[in-house]
C-alpha cells in the first residue's frame, strides 16, 4: 500500500505545475540588470556615429 501512494505522489508531482527554476529566475534577472547598459551603449554609439559623420563631412565640405 505504501509503494502505491509514493509511485501516486511521484506520478503527480511529475504532471503538477512546475514553478521556474532558478536559473531561469538568475538569467531574467541578469538581463534586467544589463538593460541599462545595453540601452546607453546603443543609444551612445548611435549619437556618437552620427555627430562623427555629420563632422566629417563639414570637415570635407560635403554638403
Amino acid at each position: 500500500m505504501n509503494t502505491d501512494k509514493l509511485y501516486a505522489e511521484s506520478l503527480a508531482s511529475e504532471y503538477a505545475p512546475k514553478d521556474t527554476s532558478k536559473v531561469i529566475a538568475l538569467k531574467k534577472l541578469d538581463r534586467k540588470a544589463k538593460l541599462p547598459a545595453v540601452v546607453f551603449a546603443y543609444v551612445f554609439g548611435i549619437v556618437g556615429a552620427l555627430v562623427t559623420g555629420l563632422g566629417m563631412c563639414l570637415s570635407m565640405q560635403a554638403t
